[in-house]
């Protein structure tokens, strides 16, 4: 029962993702559309068997200035929110500029980060960290408000002091809150590092993309998608054994 349960957790998206890639085949043999314009699964997997070394080899650089970003967004992002959910001073402070940032396009700070830092790997990982890091703040943040004012009244009338309260529940609770923006903030990670590269890189899978497609070569382009999907999935996928195993009390009796 149990081996069934977890191939009924893994078996429909297998199969809805293998539905698509054969409706895109079928589509694309029956409406004839030109490689160069929408290439099928087998052009992008030729593709990738022609070029799989240089794939991967940008992908690792992708990884890399992904998972370094990511990294700065975690510590920072779990930081501020802290603060942001301890003090209601902080919040009012913070909370606006935070908003004003979020909403600038990070393609946008992309030249700015060039002029500064040059091309290369230091854009890309600024970009992964300026566009991962708000989601992780704004959770941590939420999880720790959604602490009921009930409960902090009766655990203050037992003598509990708020910083008490902040360490022992406070922080355990928004934990679900904190393991969600992960799973968001690592796949947003991965676009912020693309979209360096396609400005201003000269390795990664942007760069490659952008090499790819200015040859006409769609089904490399494609080829650097599907492999940028492929590690966001298992990054995702990380984050939510490492969910289910930290916070399972938090979905008694819930699937993830």
């Amino acid at each position: 029962m149990k081996r069934w349960g977890r191939w009924n957790e893994w078996l429909p998206p297998a199969l809805v993702i293998l539905a698509t890639f054969i409706l895109w085949e079928v589509l694309v043999t029956v409406l004839r559309i030109p490689v160069f314009i929408l290439p099928g699964p087998r052009a992008v997997w030729a593709a990738y068997l022609k070029w799989q070394g240089a794939i991967w080899f940008n992908a690792g650089q992708t990884l890399y200035t992904t998972l370094v970003g990511f990294g700065l967004a975690l510590a920072g992002g779990m930081g501020l929110g802290l603060a942001i959910g301890y003090s209601t001073l902080v919040y009012r402070a913070l909370y606006p500029l935070l908003v004003a940032f979020n909403s600038v396009p990070k393609v946008a700070i992309v030249p700015v980060l060039v002029i500064w830092f040059g091309i290369g790997t230091i854009p890309a990982i600024l970009t992964a960290f300026l566009i991962s890091f708000f989601p992780i703040v704004v959770n941590v943040a939420t999880g720790l408000a959604t602490l009921e004012p009930e409960l902090q009244d009766v655990l203050r009338s037992l003598g509990a002091t708020k910083r008490e309260i902040f360490t022992k529940i406070g922080i355990p609770r928004s934990l679900p809150y904190f393991f969600a923006s992960l799973k968001v903030a690592v796949t947003l990670a991965f676009v912020g590092a693309v979209i360096s590269e396609t400005v201003a890189a000269n390795r990664g899978i942007g760069y490659l993309m952008i090499a790819a497609s200015s040859r006409f070569d769609v089904p490399l382009v494609f080829a650097g998608l599907v492999v940028v999907a492929a590690m966001g999935v298992a990054l995702f996928v990380i984050f939510a054994v490492i969910e289910r195993q930290l916070t399972g009390w938090a979905y008694r009796g819930q699937a993830l």
